[in-house]
C-alpha cells in the first residue's frame, strides 16, 4: 500500500490562509490502513484546525467528506454536488498524492492543497510502524533474491551482497533496520538455492522506472 503522513498542522495552516470555509476529503484506501487520512484522521485533523484557527482570532468553516478512493475519477466526481452547492473556497485531500491532483484536474474553479505527505509503497511492521517495501522500478526481478528485494530494502541497493559492513543481521547504515542481504541468504538457504546466488546479476534495468518520464499501464482487454 502507499503509505503517507499528515503534514505539520503550521504547514496545513499556512496553506489555508485566505480560505475561510474548506472541505476536507478523505480517503478510505491505503491512507485510512496507515492511519493518515481515514475517517478519523479527516475528523481529528479538522478539529485541529479549527481549534488553531479560532485561536488566531480568524475561525473557520470545515466540512468532512471521506471517499471510499480518491485514486478513482468515479469516486471524485462524488465531490461535484458538494462543491456546488456549499461554496467552498479551497477543498484540502487527505489521500496520497494522486488524490489532490485528480480533484484538482476535474475542478478548476477551487484551490486544492494536500494534508499529507506520501512517503513509499510499503507493509506494516507492526501497529503505528511501517517500512518501504517497493521502489516500483517497474522491473520487478525479485524471484533472483527469494522473493525479497534488495534495490529497495538494502540501503545501498545492492545487487551481489551483502556488503562488508552488516553486522548481526543489522544493516550498516541503520543498525534498526535488518540486513536484507543476511535475510535473504537465509532464505535461499533454506530453499536450498543459495548458488544462485554467486551468478552475476546484470546492471539493473532502469527504463521502467520514473527517469523515463510519467509511467502508464494499459489492459488491452479491459479497454475493448
Amino acid at each position: 500500500m502507499i503509505i503517507a503522513e499528515r503534514k505539520p498542522i503550521k504547514e496545513l495552516l499556512e496553506m489555508l490562509a485566505g480560505h475561510d470555509r474548506v472541505l476536507l476529503v478523505g480517503c478510505k484506501g491505503c491512507v485510512t490502513v496507515c492511519n493518515a487520512g481515514g475517517v478519523r484522521e479527516v475528523g481529528v485533523l479538522a478539529s485541529a484546525l479549527r481549534i488553531a484557527r479560532r485561536r488566531q482570532g480568524r475561525p473557520i468553516e470545515i466540512d468532512e467528506m471521506t471517499l471510499d478512493r480518491q485514486c478513482e475519477p468515479e469516486f471524485i466526481s462524488w465531490l461535484e454536488e458538494p462543491l456546488r452547492e456549499n461554496g467552498y473556497t479551497a477543498v484540502m485531500s487527505a489521500a496520497c498524492s494522486v488524490g489532490p491532483q485528480y480533484i484538482a484536474e476535474r475542478f478548476d474553479n477551487v484551490a486544492v492543497m494536500p494534508a499529507l505527505n506520501t512517503k513509499f509503497i510499503g507493509g506494516t511492521l507492526e501497529h503505528g510502524v511501517w517500512a518501504e517495501f517497493c521502489r516500483a522500478c517497474g522491473n520487478c526481478g525479485i524471484h533472483n533474491f527469494g522473493g525479497l528485494c534488495p534495490i529497495t530494502r538494502c540501503s545501498k541497493g545492492l545487487l551481489h551482497g551483502p556488503c562488508a559492513g552488516s553486522s548481526g543481521g543489522k544493516c550498516e547504515v541503520r543498525p534498526e533496520v535488518d540486513c536484507i542481504w543476511h535475510l535473504i541468504y537465509t532464505r535461499m538457504k533454506n530453499l536450498g538455492q543459495v548458488d544462485k546466488l554467486k551468478a552475476l546479476k546484470p546492471a539493473k534495468n532502469w527504463s521502467g522506472y520514473w527517469s523515463g518520464g510519467v509511467r502508464r499501464v494499459v489492459r488491452e482487454d479491459l479497454t475493448l
